[in-house]
């Protein structure tokens, strides 16, 4: 960092000299780091361009419809995209999905029926998908409520999915296999594609007609691969997480098997009606621009989360991943065994924001959450994970869950001044 920019950050920002000196040393010691994650950004953005060419993507797409949405036909190429994108057969990609857990629940209740069971075989799935499931509130309309049984086989204790007892698991029920790729609100590694390439042979070696579903959310384009490469039938997500790119306003995507794709179309609109409605409203060149960026916000964000694991573990804080482990979700998690720590990192983040710096953010009874959350984000998109953001769940071991960043300064900038809002409390040992 050059004296322009250590002055600007000391005058400006109020960071002192000592936050700089830490920042500089952990930059010089992920520099191998970041090339890998600069190698995987390259292929992304290549498979991007290379979609988009395939399907003569033209300015006459971005145009949108209204009413019904009949022949729209750009959103008929960027379901095609998508899908080649993913090297699916088929994808949906909306704004009316209105987040990650409805992409997921239309997947669920568009292809399970009364009398079939979801298996899930990475645990308890993330806080919202409880109350679609069942496993948590009372009726309103769950998989429960419909007679569809749930289980789950828990992880390993090294995180990783235990692949050898899941014909023990599988039954004559089991019409569905769900894999959470990312870590969610535990301190457990991500599924990497490699793992999830064996848990799907482990399936298909049971039951070759089971569907192995991937909630994908938090860890598009975060390795070369996408679970539906890896054999997955199907995946979905928010754009207002990574594939959004941090331009696209709202909405979601599901990509796989055509039927199977169809079937959640029919539970998104109609039976009937399916891929075939829906006005775009002007959506589609974000969505298109935003699928464009992804790769290299992705990026970003991966090499913000890298440089905070390697200064908060010098600080003497536990980080998962740590700064050299293999990644495949942009969440960083930081364990501080200490409500105080934690919510001062959390308001630090907000205070680095270009949005909102001014506000001050509190934990509070966040629909959807069983404990109160204290939530960080200011963000150009409401809720936009892709976009620096840091969310922790008030309840023991204090962890902060920090994900997001379209450029990688204003990650830097963001943790720096949490840092500097820590020592001014005397909370973290400098």
């Amino acid at each position: 960092m050059d004296k322009l920019n250590q002055d600007f950050l000391k005058h400006t920002f109020g960071i002192d000299e000592s936050i700089i000196r830490l920042t500089e040393g952990v930059e010089q010691e992920i520099r191998d780091i970041i090339r890998e994650i600069e190698s995987v950004r390259e292929i992304n953005q290549y498979k991007v361009i290379a979609a988009m060419q395939e399907h003569r993507l033209s300015d006459s797409h971005f145009g949108g419809t209204t009413g019904y949405g009949y022949n729209d036909r750009g959103r008929e190429v960027l379901d095609s995209v998508y899908a080649s994108v993913f090297g699916a057969e088929d994808a949906l990609v909306r704004h009316q999905i209105v987040s990650g857990t409805h992409a997921i629940a239309i997947c669920l209740y568009g292809n399970l029926r009364p009398g079939d069971e979801l298996l899930s075989v990475t645990g308890k799935p993330y806080d919202t998908l409880e109350e679609v499931i069942g496993i948590r509130g009372e009726g309103a309309g769950s998989l429960k409520d419909f007679g569809i049984a749930y289980r789950q086989l828990d992880l390993l204790e090294d995180g990783g999915i235990d692949t050898d007892n899941i014909r023990t698991v599988m039954g004559p029920r089991t019409k569905m296999v769900l894999i959470q790729r990312s870590r969610g609100y535990d301190w457990r590694p991500s599924i990497r594609i490699e793992v999830i390439r064996k848990a799907v042979e482990a399936v298909k070696r049971v039951n070759k007609d089971a569907i192995v579903m991937v909630d994908n959310c938090y860890g598009e384009f975060t390795e070369a691969e996408e679970p539906t490469q890896a054999g997955a039938d199907l995946v979905a997500g928010s754009l207002i997480k990574n594939p959004g790119g941090g331009l696209v306003p709202a909405g979601g995507y599901i990509a796989g098997k055509r039927e199977l794709v169809q079937n959640a179309a029919f539970r998104l609109t109609t039976p009937g009606l399916g891929k075939e409605a829906g006005a775009t409203l002007g959506n589609n060149r974000l969505m298109f621009q935003g699928l464009f960026m992804a790769p290299h916000a992705v990026a970003e964000s991966l090499r913000g989360a890298v440089f905070t694991a390697a200064l908060m573990r010098k600080l003497g804080f536990e980080t998962s991943p740590g700064p050299a482990e293999k990644r495949s979700d942009i969440i960083q998690a930081i364990r501080f065994n200490d409500p105080d720590n934690m919510i001062a990192f959390c308001q630090g983040i907000q205070k680095g924001s270009p949005v909102d710096s001014f506000v001050t953010p509190e934990p509070w009874d966040m629909p959807g959450y069983d404990s109160k959350v204290i939530m960080a984000a200011g963000a150009f998109i409401q809720g936009s994970s892709i976009e620096l953001s840091a969310d922790a769940p008030l309840k023991l071991p204090y962890i902060a869950y920090m994900q997001g960043g379209l450029v990688y300064e204003h990650v830097k900038l963001g943790v720096m001044t949490a840092l500097k809002y820590m020592k001014e409390r005397n909370l973290a040992g400098f």
